[in-house]
């Protein structure tokens, strides 16, 4: 019976693949034609065979998805196939919603952990706290689960119950939860307030199906409040649904104005996407905060706004993902994602950084080289460049995390410690008030003693080479003594480096401690405080003069800086 299913499939992939080249000249592509046929007959031929005689059981199902996933990874990491126990996955993508208990969960040792539990979501109302190890759910074991087969489980039907057995820190034994499952709805816009008595804040961290009435509703909200300025926060958005990142521009831009348009092999994707309805807003000022995490629906919004000088950009260079995908549904409940066009601002640029079409000998593939990126002009007549991402008007460095920070962090002693604080303390000040005091830091140097979070510096990393430099050109002898004192010395600087960097661990303390209490919106308002892009932005805001001068190519922000 697997045999005959896995025929079906092969023969409705060909059927798929009719599909997809229509469009096409069949006479011009005749020869491709003859190869996609000969080839999937070599690969069923291939696939049966290796099912009836290999020595093992092959699991036919799984070795299909491991040479399907194969097959898409050469050609880019956005080209993805969903069986169908994925397809949960794939809606959550594009709508932000799915059934279950509104948690984040990672691996701990050999049990599943709840990470974060959303606040106002079923796990959160149940009364299930980060740190909470998962020991069964409705009885059965989950020792031994991976995150991704945990979240299978705890992912159902709304208005289902299930009971979670847990461990938490401080008591004794095991207690029992009862949750219910619901519809889980992500917020793409988790938070929105004023920075300043006149400047508003929009944090949006994605782009699924309701991300522009978010915000747009986040912004009527500002302006109603005395916002007569905006700051749009797309740092760490990976991106989303195209048609959102045209609705999001429209709220700023007039109706009919080209955001972006896309175009592919098939003549069909050669279109240009325009805004449909009325604008919110045309004149209010607008900062766009961008970084590396910036990527897809995020660069669209923030290059198109650059190129329409509608907004000035702060921060750090984006992503750089110029490719546009489509859904494409297979059979027996089955997706792929697939890479259908590239994408140009209206300016005329595609900043794709990276060129899957050409790779290295060992398979990655190589960014646009400098010598071969264009020039193009915003509306104003300002320089931009394609092929690597969106480049700020107004570069923001970020700071360098200290790898004893790192440290404490990658081995989940400060979210051990934020777990151990929310059982002993029943609340703390408002998110915007609570703050590291020395009291707290001398509480958490202590409980780290006896700890490990050994980690090598950078420094120590080139003591070895240099070590082995010597060794190797025979002047070890000469320096040991020196060398052994320097290695010393580090070893002692070392010991200082949570006072050294307190401040940076401390951030990153205050913001997990925040976290046990308040949430994510309590995490984003927590680092509202300590913000330079947010900053930089409230100040070119009030500035009348040196903002229209940016938008008109007469000010240059990075220049001033230095």
């Amino acid at each position: 019976m697997k045999m005959k299913n896995a025929a079906k499939k092969i023969l409705l992939a060909t059927g798929v693949s009719a599909v997809l080249l229509t469009g096409y000249n069949f006479n011009s592509l005749s020869e491709d034609y003859f190869e996609i046929s000969k080839n999937l007959d070599i690969f069923t031929t291939l696939y049966k065979e290796l099912n009836t005689f290999y020595v093992d059981d092959t699991k036919p199902g799984e070795l299909m998805k491991t040479g399907i996933d194969a097959m898409l990874e050469s050609l880019d990491p956005y080209t993805v196939y969903y069986p169908e126990s994925e397809i949960e996955d794939f809606r959550f993508m594009t709508t932000g919603q799915y059934g279950g208990i509104g948690a984040l969960i990672q691996k701990r040792d050999e049990h599943v952990m709840i990470s974060e539990p959303y606040e106002d979501m079923p796990a959160q109302k149940a009364g299930v706290l980060a740190g909470d190890i998962i020991l069964k759910v409705d009885g059965e074991p989950a020792e031994g689960k991976s995150s991704s087969e945990m979240s299978s489980i705890l992912r159902g039907q709304p208005n289902t119950d299930l009971v979670l057995t847990v461990k938490r820190f401080g008591l004794d034994e095991p207690i029992d939860i009862t949750v219910t499952r619901q519809e889980v709805k992500i917020d793409n816009v988790p938070y929105y307030g004023k920075v300043a008595s006149d400047v508003g804040y929009i944090k949006l961290t994605g782009f699924t199906e309701t991300a522009s009435r978010e915000v747009k509703e986040a912004l009527v909200a500002l302006k109603e409040d005395g916002a007569t300025s905006i700051v749009l926060d797309l740092r760490g958005n990976g991106g989303g649904l195209l048609n959102e990142a045209v609705n999001i521009v429209n709220l700023f831009v007039p109706k009919g104005q080209e955001v972006v348009f896309t175009k592919g092999k098939v003549k069909d994707w050669d279109r240009s996407h325009r805004t449909i309805n009325q604008p919110v807003d045309l004149e209010i000022p607008l900062t766009v905060l961008i970084d590396g995490g910036s990527a897809s629906a995020s660069e669209i919004v923030s290059g198109t706004l650059q190129d329409l000088d509608r907004a000035v950009i702060i921060g750090e260079n984006s992503f750089g993902k110029g490719l546009v995908q489509q859904t494409r549904s297979l059979s027996y409940n089955t997706k792929m994602k697939v890479t259908v066009a590239k994408y140009y601002t209206p300016s005329g640029r595609c900043i794709q950084r990276l060129d899957y079409a050409h790779k290295n000998d060992d398979g990655r593939a190589q960014e646009i080289p400098d010598s071969l990126r264009t020039e193009y002009k915003t509306k104003n007549g300002r320089t931009v460049l394609d092929g690597a991402g969106i480049e700020p008007d107004q570069h923001t460095e970020g700071q360098e995390i200290a790898p004893i920070t790192q440290t404490l962090v990658g081995k989940r002693l400060i979210f051990d410690y934020a777990t151990e604080f929310r059982a002993t303390h029943e609340s703390i000040p408002a998110a915007e008030d609570f703050e590291i005091t020395d009291e707290i830091y001398a509480d958490f140097t202590k409980w780290l003693d006896g700890k490990d979070y050994e980690y090598t510096t950078r420094t120590e990393k080139m003591l070895e080479k240099l070590e082995e430099a010597t060794k190797e050109e025979k002047y070890y002898q000469e320096i040991q003594s020196d060398y052994a004192s320097l290695k010393e010395k580090m070893h002692r600087n070392k010991e200082l480096d949570l006072q050294t960097f307190r401040e940076q661990i401390s951030l990153v303390l205050e913001n997990e401690l925040i976290s046990r209490y308040y949430y994510q919106k309590g995490r984003i308002i927590a680092a509202l405080g300590e913000d330079d892009d947010i900053d930089a932005a409230i100040k070119i805001l009030h500035d009348a003069d040196k903002y229209n001068g940016v938008l008109a190519g007469n000010v240059n922000l990075d220049e001033e800086k230095n």
